[in-house]
Protein backbone atom coordinates (compact mmCIF):
# COMPACT_ATOMS: atom_id res chain seq x y z
CA UNK A 1 0.00 0.00 0.00
CA UNK A 2 1.71 3.05 -1.25
CA UNK A 3 1.84 6.33 1.23
CA UNK A 4 1.34 8.19 -2.06
CA UNK A 5 -2.22 6.11 -3.05
CA UNK A 6 -5.81 7.89 -3.18
CA UNK A 7 -7.22 8.07 0.79
CA UNK A 8 -11.35 6.78 -0.38
CA UNK A 9 -13.68 7.75 2.63
CA UNK A 10 -15.68 4.79 1.88
CA UNK A 11 -18.92 6.15 4.00
CA UNK A 12 -21.48 3.71 5.81
CA UNK A 13 -24.16 3.37 7.99
CA UNK A 14 -26.82 5.92 8.16
CA UNK A 15 -29.76 6.76 10.41
CA UNK A 16 -32.25 5.30 7.73
CA UNK A 17 -33.86 1.94 8.06
CA UNK A 18 -31.58 0.64 4.95
CA UNK A 19 -28.51 1.20 7.67
CA UNK A 20 -27.44 -2.57 7.79
CA UNK A 21 -27.73 -3.00 3.71
CA UNK A 22 -25.39 0.53 3.39
CA UNK A 23 -22.96 -1.65 5.69
CA UNK A 24 -22.83 -4.91 3.53
CA UNK A 25 -23.33 -2.70 0.07
CA UNK A 26 -20.10 -0.10 1.23
CA UNK A 27 -17.89 -2.88 2.56
CA UNK A 28 -18.37 -4.95 -0.84
CA UNK A 29 -16.96 -1.72 -2.99
CA UNK A 30 -14.04 -1.30 -0.20
CA UNK A 31 -13.04 -4.98 -0.19
CA UNK A 32 -13.22 -4.25 -4.58
CA UNK A 33 -10.20 -1.22 -4.33
CA UNK A 34 -7.47 -1.95 -5.89
CA UNK A 35 -4.44 -1.65 -2.93
CA UNK A 36 -2.09 -0.09 -5.12
CA UNK A 37 -3.84 2.81 -5.89
CA UNK A 38 -6.17 3.23 -3.23
CA UNK A 39 -6.31 3.52 0.41
CA UNK A 40 -9.80 2.91 2.10
CA UNK A 41 -10.45 4.84 4.84
CA UNK A 42 -13.84 3.55 6.85
CA UNK A 43 -16.14 6.34 7.72
CA UNK A 44 -18.85 4.77 9.76
CA UNK A 45 -22.29 6.64 10.73
CA UNK A 46 -23.77 4.96 13.44
CA UNK A 47 -27.73 4.83 13.81
CA UNK A 48 -27.34 7.77 16.31
CA UNK A 49 -25.80 10.07 14.01
CA UNK A 50 -22.27 10.14 15.25
CA UNK A 51 -19.04 9.77 12.85
CA UNK A 52 -16.36 7.09 13.79
CA UNK A 53 -13.42 5.49 12.01
CA UNK A 54 -11.00 2.85 12.36
CA UNK A 55 -9.21 -0.09 10.35
CA UNK A 56 -11.32 -2.46 12.10
CA UNK A 57 -14.72 -1.00 10.47
CA UNK A 58 -13.45 -2.69 7.24
CA UNK A 59 -14.98 -5.94 8.80
CA UNK A 60 -17.95 -7.10 8.30
CA UNK A 61 -17.56 -8.81 11.84
CA UNK A 62 -17.14 -5.48 13.44
CA UNK A 63 -20.68 -5.16 13.04
CA UNK A 64 -22.23 -7.92 14.85
CA UNK A 65 -21.77 -5.71 18.10
CA UNK A 66 -22.37 -2.12 17.76
CA UNK A 67 -21.44 -1.79 21.40
CA UNK A 68 -18.16 -2.97 21.37
CA UNK A 69 -17.79 -0.80 17.93
CA UNK A 70 -18.15 2.66 20.37
CA UNK A 71 -15.46 1.53 22.15
CA UNK A 72 -12.85 0.43 19.52
CA UNK A 73 -13.79 2.61 16.70
CA UNK A 74 -12.60 6.23 16.95
CA UNK A 75 -15.57 9.18 16.79
CA UNK A 76 -14.45 11.87 14.39
CA UNK A 77 -15.47 15.27 12.99
CA UNK A 78 -15.23 16.41 9.21
CA UNK A 79 -12.93 19.57 8.68
CA UNK A 80 -12.31 20.60 5.27
CA UNK A 81 -8.71 21.42 3.84
CA UNK A 82 -7.34 23.26 1.15
CA UNK A 83 -7.29 21.90 -2.63
CA UNK A 84 -10.67 19.11 -2.18
CA UNK A 85 -9.30 17.36 0.85
CA UNK A 86 -11.00 16.45 3.51
CA UNK A 87 -9.67 15.75 7.07
CA UNK A 88 -11.20 13.58 9.70
CA UNK A 89 -10.36 14.28 13.15
CA UNK A 90 -10.86 12.80 16.80
CA UNK A 91 -13.56 13.77 18.61
CA UNK A 92 -12.60 13.71 22.36
CA UNK A 93 -15.05 14.09 25.62
CA UNK A 94 -15.29 17.64 27.35
CA UNK A 95 -13.54 17.72 30.52
CA UNK A 96 -10.14 16.48 30.09
CA UNK A 97 -7.17 18.28 31.17
CA UNK A 98 -5.18 20.04 27.43
CA UNK A 99 -1.68 19.32 28.71
CA UNK A 100 -2.69 15.86 29.53
CA UNK A 101 -3.64 14.70 26.25
CA UNK A 102 -1.76 13.42 23.28
CA UNK A 103 -2.24 15.60 19.70
CA UNK A 104 -5.63 14.21 18.03
CA UNK A 105 -5.34 11.50 15.54
CA UNK A 106 -6.19 13.05 11.99
CA UNK A 107 -7.05 11.39 9.17
CA UNK A 108 -6.71 12.43 5.32
CA UNK A 109 -9.77 12.33 2.68
CA UNK A 110 -9.03 13.11 -0.85
CA UNK A 111 -12.57 11.77 -2.34
CA UNK A 112 -15.93 10.25 -0.77
CA UNK A 113 -17.21 6.65 -1.85
CA UNK A 114 -20.87 7.07 -0.83
CA UNK A 115 -22.64 4.23 -0.13
CA UNK A 116 -25.11 5.25 2.32
CA UNK A 117 -29.31 4.10 1.48
CA UNK A 118 -32.12 6.00 2.00
CA UNK A 119 -32.44 9.26 4.10
CA UNK A 120 -29.99 12.29 4.12
CA UNK A 121 -27.08 9.62 2.68
CA UNK A 122 -28.95 9.63 -0.51
CA UNK A 123 -31.71 12.45 -0.45
CA UNK A 124 -28.88 14.98 -1.18
CA UNK A 125 -27.68 15.95 2.47
CA UNK A 126 -24.30 14.16 2.33
CA UNK A 127 -24.22 15.52 -1.22
CA UNK A 128 -24.73 18.90 0.04
CA UNK A 129 -21.69 18.69 2.50
CA UNK A 130 -19.47 17.06 -0.03
CA UNK A 131 -20.06 19.94 -1.51
CA UNK A 132 -19.71 22.71 0.64
CA UNK A 133 -16.67 21.05 2.30
CA UNK A 134 -15.39 20.90 -1.57
CA UNK A 135 -14.23 17.16 -1.89
CA UNK A 136 -15.16 14.52 -4.61
CA UNK A 137 -17.86 12.52 -3.96
CA UNK A 138 -19.15 9.26 -5.78
CA UNK A 139 -22.81 10.00 -6.54
CA UNK A 140 -25.64 11.36 -8.34
CA UNK A 141 -25.44 15.64 -7.07
CA UNK A 142 -27.72 17.34 -4.85
CA UNK A 143 -30.53 17.56 -6.74
CA UNK A 144 -30.54 14.16 -8.40
CA UNK A 145 -30.18 12.65 -5.64
CA UNK A 146 -33.16 14.88 -3.58
CA UNK A 147 -35.48 14.12 -7.02
CA UNK A 148 -34.61 10.08 -6.89
CA UNK A 149 -35.09 9.38 -3.59
CA UNK A 150 -39.27 11.17 -3.47
CA UNK A 151 -41.18 8.48 -5.35
CA UNK A 152 -43.80 11.17 -6.27
CA UNK A 153 -41.30 13.83 -7.51
CA UNK A 154 -39.36 10.95 -9.90
CA UNK A 155 -42.70 10.18 -11.09
CA UNK A 156 -43.58 13.93 -12.09
CA UNK A 157 -40.12 14.39 -13.57
CA UNK A 158 -40.83 11.65 -15.73
CA UNK A 159 -44.50 12.30 -16.70
CA UNK A 160 -43.21 15.60 -17.82
CA UNK A 161 -40.70 14.14 -19.86
CA UNK A 162 -43.16 11.97 -21.70
CA UNK A 163 -42.04 8.98 -20.02
CA UNK A 164 -44.59 6.82 -19.05
CA UNK A 165 -45.78 6.25 -15.21
CA UNK A 166 -48.39 3.72 -13.51
CA UNK A 167 -51.47 6.30 -12.05
CA UNK A 168 -50.74 7.36 -8.33
CA UNK A 169 -51.62 10.26 -5.84
CA UNK A 170 -49.40 11.04 -2.78
CA UNK A 171 -50.02 12.70 0.69
CA UNK A 172 -48.31 13.71 3.46
CA UNK A 173 -49.06 12.76 7.29
CA UNK A 174 -50.14 15.84 7.86
CA UNK A 175 -52.79 15.42 5.08
CA UNK A 176 -53.71 11.89 6.54
CA UNK A 177 -54.17 12.65 9.78
CA UNK A 178 -58.09 13.17 10.98
CA UNK A 179 -59.16 13.33 7.72
CA UNK A 180 -58.15 9.31 6.63
CA UNK A 181 -61.37 8.20 5.35
CA UNK A 182 -61.48 11.58 3.04
CA UNK A 183 -57.75 10.34 2.14
CA UNK A 184 -58.48 6.68 1.38
CA UNK A 185 -62.11 7.97 -0.77
CA UNK A 186 -59.48 10.35 -2.53
CA UNK A 187 -57.17 6.77 -3.20
CA UNK A 188 -60.15 5.02 -4.34
CA UNK A 189 -61.50 7.88 -6.94
CA UNK A 190 -58.51 8.03 -8.46
CA UNK A 191 -57.21 4.03 -8.73
CA UNK A 192 -58.59 0.66 -8.89
CA UNK A 193 -57.71 -1.78 -6.85
CA UNK A 194 -55.17 -3.64 -6.18
CA UNK A 195 -53.07 -0.73 -4.99
CA UNK A 196 -49.59 -0.77 -3.96
CA UNK A 197 -48.64 1.21 -0.70
CA UNK A 198 -44.75 2.95 -0.40
CA UNK A 199 -43.04 5.36 1.77
CA UNK A 200 -42.59 7.84 -0.83
CA UNK A 201 -38.74 8.41 0.48
CA UNK A 202 -37.83 4.80 1.29
CA UNK A 203 -35.33 2.20 -0.60
CA UNK A 204 -35.07 -1.41 -0.54
CA UNK A 205 -39.02 -2.17 -0.24
CA UNK A 206 -38.92 -1.03 2.96
CA UNK A 207 -42.77 -0.69 4.14
CA UNK A 208 -44.33 -2.01 1.17
CA UNK A 209 -47.48 -3.30 0.87
CA UNK A 210 -49.87 -4.77 -2.15
CA UNK A 211 -53.52 -4.40 -0.91
CA UNK A 212 -56.79 -5.39 -2.43
CA UNK A 213 -59.16 -3.55 -0.08
CA UNK A 214 -60.37 -0.42 1.69
CA UNK A 215 -59.13 -1.93 5.14
CA UNK A 216 -55.96 -3.08 3.89
CA UNK A 217 -55.23 -0.09 2.48
CA UNK A 218 -55.87 2.21 5.49
CA UNK A 219 -53.69 -0.44 7.55
CA UNK A 220 -51.06 -0.40 5.04
CA UNK A 221 -50.36 3.55 4.87
CA UNK A 222 -50.63 3.74 8.77
CA UNK A 223 -47.47 1.10 8.16
CA UNK A 224 -45.77 3.09 5.79
CA UNK A 225 -46.55 6.15 7.84
CA UNK A 226 -43.93 4.38 10.47
CA UNK A 227 -40.95 4.99 7.39
CA UNK A 228 -41.30 8.45 6.18
CA UNK A 229 -43.99 11.38 6.45
CA UNK A 230 -45.29 11.25 2.65
CA UNK A 231 -46.72 8.61 1.18
CA UNK A 232 -47.61 7.18 -2.27
CA UNK A 233 -50.48 4.69 -3.57
CA UNK A 234 -50.21 3.27 -6.84
CA UNK A 235 -52.38 1.13 -9.48
CA UNK A 236 -50.25 -2.25 -8.88
CA UNK A 237 -49.63 -3.90 -12.04
CA UNK A 238 -51.28 -7.27 -12.37
CA UNK A 239 -49.41 -8.92 -14.75
CA UNK A 240 -45.95 -7.67 -13.68
CA UNK A 241 -42.67 -8.20 -14.42
CA UNK A 242 -40.10 -5.95 -12.97
CA UNK A 243 -36.90 -5.33 -15.02
CA UNK A 244 -34.30 -3.08 -14.00
CA UNK A 245 -31.06 -1.07 -15.52
CA UNK A 246 -28.07 0.21 -14.42
CA UNK A 247 -26.19 3.39 -16.00
CA UNK A 248 -23.18 3.93 -14.96
CA UNK A 249 -21.30 7.30 -16.14
CA UNK A 250 -21.89 11.79 -15.99
CA UNK A 251 -23.00 14.57 -18.45
CA UNK A 252 -19.82 13.02 -20.65
CA UNK A 253 -21.15 10.10 -21.31
CA UNK A 254 -23.41 7.07 -19.74
CA UNK A 255 -23.59 3.43 -20.70
CA UNK A 256 -26.44 1.14 -19.79
CA UNK A 257 -26.37 -2.37 -18.61
CA UNK A 258 -27.62 -6.05 -19.22
CA UNK A 259 -30.99 -6.01 -17.61
CA UNK A 260 -32.22 -7.87 -14.95
CA UNK A 261 -35.49 -9.04 -13.79
CA UNK A 262 -35.71 -10.13 -10.09
CA UNK A 263 -37.48 -12.81 -9.37
CA UNK A 264 -39.96 -12.39 -5.98
CA UNK A 265 -40.13 -15.13 -3.32
CA UNK A 266 -43.31 -17.80 -3.83
CA UNK A 267 -45.87 -16.17 -1.76
CA UNK A 268 -45.46 -12.47 -2.68
CA UNK A 269 -47.00 -10.21 -5.14
CA UNK A 270 -44.39 -7.42 -4.55
CA UNK A 271 -40.57 -7.62 -3.82
CA UNK A 272 -39.85 -7.50 -0.53
CA UNK A 273 -37.07 -6.09 1.75
CA UNK A 274 -36.45 -10.09 2.80
CA UNK A 275 -36.68 -10.69 -1.18
CA UNK A 276 -33.58 -8.49 -1.83
CA UNK A 277 -31.51 -8.56 1.52
CA UNK A 278 -32.50 -11.44 3.28
CA UNK A 279 -31.96 -15.81 2.47
CA UNK A 280 -32.72 -18.35 3.71
CA UNK A 281 -29.66 -20.45 6.33
CA UNK A 282 -30.48 -23.99 5.41
CA UNK A 283 -28.55 -25.58 8.07
CA UNK A 284 -30.16 -23.05 10.98
CA UNK A 285 -33.95 -23.84 12.36
CA UNK A 286 -35.96 -22.31 14.90
CA UNK A 287 -38.08 -24.33 16.91
CA UNK A 288 -40.74 -26.31 15.22
CA UNK A 289 -38.57 -26.46 12.12
CA UNK A 290 -39.20 -23.00 10.69
CA UNK A 291 -35.94 -21.87 8.30
CA UNK A 292 -34.28 -19.08 9.50
CA UNK A 293 -33.79 -15.49 7.32
CA UNK A 294 -30.61 -13.76 8.23
CA UNK A 295 -28.70 -11.15 6.32
CA UNK A 296 -26.73 -12.05 3.56
CA UNK A 297 -23.27 -10.79 3.40
CA UNK A 298 -23.30 -10.72 -0.72
CA UNK A 299 -25.89 -8.16 -0.44
CA UNK A 300 -28.46 -7.42 -3.44
CA UNK A 301 -25.92 -9.86 -5.08
CA UNK A 302 -27.81 -13.03 -2.80
CA UNK A 303 -31.30 -12.20 -4.60
CA UNK A 304 -32.77 -14.43 -6.77
CA UNK A 305 -32.88 -13.06 -10.71
CA UNK A 306 -32.59 -13.31 -14.43
CA UNK A 307 -29.86 -12.03 -16.02
CA UNK A 308 -29.89 -11.01 -18.74
CA UNK A 309 -33.79 -10.68 -18.47
CA UNK A 310 -35.47 -12.99 -21.01
CA UNK A 311 -36.97 -10.10 -23.33
CA UNK A 312 -36.28 -9.41 -27.52
CA UNK A 313 -33.49 -7.44 -28.60
CA UNK A 314 -35.58 -4.68 -29.68
CA UNK A 315 -37.42 -4.11 -25.96
CA UNK A 316 -33.76 -4.80 -24.67
CA UNK A 317 -32.58 -1.66 -26.12
CA UNK A 318 -35.81 0.44 -25.88
CA UNK A 319 -35.25 0.01 -22.06
CA UNK A 320 -31.49 0.95 -21.91
CA UNK A 321 -32.24 3.89 -24.15
CA UNK A 322 -34.71 4.83 -21.77
CA UNK A 323 -32.94 4.07 -18.77
CA UNK A 324 -30.01 6.22 -20.27
CA UNK A 325 -32.59 8.92 -21.27
CA UNK A 326 -33.64 9.25 -17.25
CA UNK A 327 -30.01 9.47 -15.82
CA UNK A 328 -29.90 12.28 -17.88
CA UNK A 329 -33.07 13.65 -16.76
CA UNK A 330 -32.04 13.31 -13.53
CA UNK A 331 -28.49 14.74 -13.97
CA UNK A 332 -27.26 11.70 -12.51
CA UNK A 333 -23.42 10.36 -12.45
CA UNK A 334 -21.82 7.62 -10.78
CA UNK A 335 -23.65 4.29 -10.95
CA UNK A 336 -27.25 4.26 -10.65
CA UNK A 337 -30.14 1.46 -10.85
CA UNK A 338 -33.23 2.42 -12.74
CA UNK A 339 -36.32 -0.04 -11.69
CA UNK A 340 -39.39 -0.51 -14.46
CA UNK A 341 -42.49 -2.26 -15.11
CA UNK A 342 -43.93 -4.21 -17.87
CA UNK A 343 -47.89 -5.07 -17.79
CA UNK A 344 -46.88 -8.71 -19.21
CA UNK A 345 -50.83 -8.38 -20.64
CA UNK A 346 -50.82 -5.05 -22.15
CA UNK A 347 -47.17 -4.92 -23.24
CA UNK A 348 -46.63 -1.32 -21.47
CA UNK A 349 -43.89 -0.22 -20.19
CA UNK A 350 -43.56 1.94 -17.16
CA UNK A 351 -40.60 3.77 -14.83
CA UNK A 352 -40.98 2.77 -11.26
CA UNK A 353 -38.15 4.34 -9.67
CA UNK A 354 -34.53 5.38 -9.90
CA UNK A 355 -31.78 4.57 -6.87
CA UNK A 356 -28.64 6.97 -6.93
CA UNK A 357 -26.76 4.66 -4.63
CA UNK A 358 -28.59 1.37 -5.80
CA UNK A 359 -27.69 -1.97 -3.68
CA UNK A 360 -24.47 -3.49 -3.73
CA UNK A 361 -23.61 -0.65 -6.47
CA UNK A 362 -25.51 -2.92 -8.65
CA UNK A 363 -21.99 -4.55 -9.43
CA UNK A 364 -23.93 -7.99 -10.55
CA UNK A 365 -25.01 -6.08 -13.47
CA UNK A 366 -21.57 -4.86 -14.88
CA UNK A 367 -20.07 -8.11 -14.59
CA UNK A 368 -22.44 -9.93 -16.54
CA UNK A 369 -21.88 -6.27 -19.02
CA UNK A 370 -17.89 -6.85 -18.67
CA UNK A 371 -16.64 -4.38 -16.33
CA UNK A 372 -15.52 -6.19 -13.08
CA UNK A 373 -16.57 -4.88 -9.75
CA UNK A 374 -12.35 -3.56 -9.21
CA UNK A 375 -13.05 -1.71 -12.48
CA UNK A 376 -16.70 -0.32 -11.57
CA UNK A 377 -15.27 1.03 -7.94
CA UNK A 378 -12.40 2.74 -10.18
CA UNK A 379 -14.78 4.27 -12.54
CA UNK A 380 -17.02 5.44 -10.05
CA UNK A 381 -13.60 7.10 -8.22
CA UNK A 382 -12.64 8.49 -11.92
CA UNK A 383 -15.67 10.14 -12.19
CA UNK A 384 -15.94 11.79 -8.92
CA UNK A 385 -12.92 13.28 -9.15
CA UNK A 386 -13.69 14.26 -12.60
CA UNK A 387 -16.93 16.09 -11.99
CA UNK A 388 -15.12 17.82 -8.89
CA UNK A 389 -12.60 19.19 -11.35
CA UNK A 390 -15.08 20.50 -13.65
CA UNK A 391 -17.54 22.18 -10.67
CA UNK A 392 -14.06 23.92 -9.30
CA UNK A 393 -12.84 24.97 -12.88
CA UNK A 394 -16.36 26.91 -13.18
CA UNK A 395 -15.94 27.99 -9.81
CA UNK A 396 -12.91 29.94 -10.68
CA UNK A 397 -13.53 31.02 -13.92
CA UNK A 398 -16.60 32.50 -12.57
CA UNK A 399 -14.26 34.39 -9.80
CA UNK A 400 -11.67 35.51 -12.42
CA UNK A 401 -14.52 36.91 -14.33
CA UNK A 402 -15.63 38.99 -11.17
CA UNK A 403 -12.53 40.19 -10.74
CA UNK A 404 -11.98 41.45 -14.28
CA UNK A 405 -15.20 42.86 -14.70
CA UNK A 406 -14.73 44.38 -11.54
CA UNK A 407 -10.88 46.20 -13.03
CA UNK A 408 -12.45 46.95 -15.55
CA UNK A 409 -15.49 48.94 -13.70
CA UNK A 410 -12.20 50.85 -12.05
CA UNK A 411 -10.38 52.34 -15.07
CA UNK A 412 -13.93 53.37 -16.69
CA UNK A 413 -13.93 55.15 -13.32
CA UNK A 414 -10.70 56.46 -13.48
CA UNK A 415 -11.05 57.50 -17.01
CA UNK A 416 -14.30 58.94 -16.72
CA UNK A 417 -12.68 61.35 -13.71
Amino acid sequence: MSSESLQVGVVLGGVAPEHEVSVISTLQAAAALDRTRYTPVPIYVAKDGTWYTGDALLEVETYRDLEALRETAMPVSLAPTPHGHLELIEDRPPGVLKHLQRPRLRRRVDVMLLGLHGGPGESGGVQGLCETVNVPYTSAGVLGSALGMDKALSKQVCQQAGIPVVGWVAFREDEWAYREEAALDECEAALDYPLVVKPARCGSSIGIAQVDTRPALDAAIEDAFRYDDKVIVERAVEALREINCSVLGDVHEATPSVLEEPVAGDDDEVLTFQDKYMREDEGATKTGGTKRAESSPEGMAAQDRIVPANLSEERTEEIQDLAVRIFHQFECAGVVRIDFMIDAATGQLYFNEINTIPGSFSFYLWEPSGVSFDELVDRLVTIARRRHRDRNGRVQTHAVNLLAEKSLQGVKTDEAS
